[in-house]
């Protein structure tokens, strides 16, 4: 591959410069207006190849033992951004995002049970693969990677957090017998909530009712950063978040107007909606 200049370049060696997604893969886009991962069409299959090849490299010579090295803390710490979303170690579970185990060297939008974007399924079956690289990429600015995704997250701009924190999830790839427990990402006793609002059952039908007012920034598919899409939401997270804004635990004015107008059992209808709804086109 070639750099600028001529000058050659190879993507993980020290010193060089880091090629960008074009010099990877040197395809043409299908339109214009496309961003990201998923607008690329050209040669799936040499990407598909040239990504599972640069992530078993990269699995080979980055030994999990190391990951939780010296800089372990700075990342466990740094992944305070992310876990409200997201668990990872022993016994995680899929939440509003999936879960982070075996992050490294797994296909975007695989992983079985989690109910993916449109976008970030068609980011994987393009050729998208987790690596160092590509996480990288991913952490500093998620949209410009997988345009569309649902992930709100506006991006990790320091490249020094980025390294910290993917070198300690990289602890969490790999055969390992000895992993942390995972976290919650969140409880009703972390809002003093009384646990039995999580035993409401919502009327779906109902909530597709009152979801207008929701959608109307809460895009169903994504797309507006800093907005979280809330599609597919575990129907405990949204019942969570929505009566912490209504008892002004999570400060927002807009949301704390909003579900300061809701009752219990229409949050609670809402949030099967929710959980069920579909991508936006």
């Amino acid at each position: 591959m070639a750099g600028t200049a001529g000058t050659a370049v190879f993507p993980f060696r020290h010193g060089r410069r880091r090629p960008t997604v074009r010099e990877f893969f040197p395809v043409r886009r299908t339109t214009k207006t496309k961003r990201g991962w998923s607008a690329f069409a050209d040669h799936d299959g040499l990407r598909k190849t040239v990504s599972a090849l640069l992530a078993a490299a990269l699995l080979a010579a980055l030994p999990a033992a190391a990951a939780w090295g010296a800089d372990g803390g700075r990342g466990k710490a740094l992944y305070g951004q992310c876990k409200r979303c997201h668990q990872v170690g022993g016994g995680a579970k899929h939440r509003i995002g999936p879960h982070l185990n075996d992050l490294f060297g797994r296909a975007a939008g695989s992983l079985g049970g989690y109910r993916y974007s449109r976008a970030m399924k068609a980011a994987g079956s393009g050729g998208l693969v987790w690596t160092p690289e590509t996480l990288d990429a991913f952490l500093a600015e998620p949209r410009a990677v997988v345009a569309r995704s649902r992930m709100s997250f506006k991006g990790m701009k320091g490249a020094e957090d980025r390294a910290a924190l993917l070198a300690w999830l990289r602890g969490f790839s790999g055969a390992r017998a000895d992993l942390p427990p995972a976290e919650p990402t969140v409880t009703a006793e972390e809002y003093g909530l009384d646990p039995k609002l999580l035993a409401l059952r919502g009327d779906p039908e109902y909530g597709a009712y009152l979801a207008g007012e929701c959608t109307t920034c809460h895009r169903p598919g994504g797309g507006e950063v800093g907005i979280p899409s809330i599609t597919g939401w575990p129907p405990e997270e949204f019942v969570i978040a929505l009566h912490a804004y209504k008892r002004g635990k999570r400060v927002h004015p807009a949301m704390q107007m909003v579900a300061g107008r809701l009752s219990d059992d229409e949050i609670a209808a809402l949030a099967a909606h929710f959980h069920r709804a579909e991508d936006g086109p």
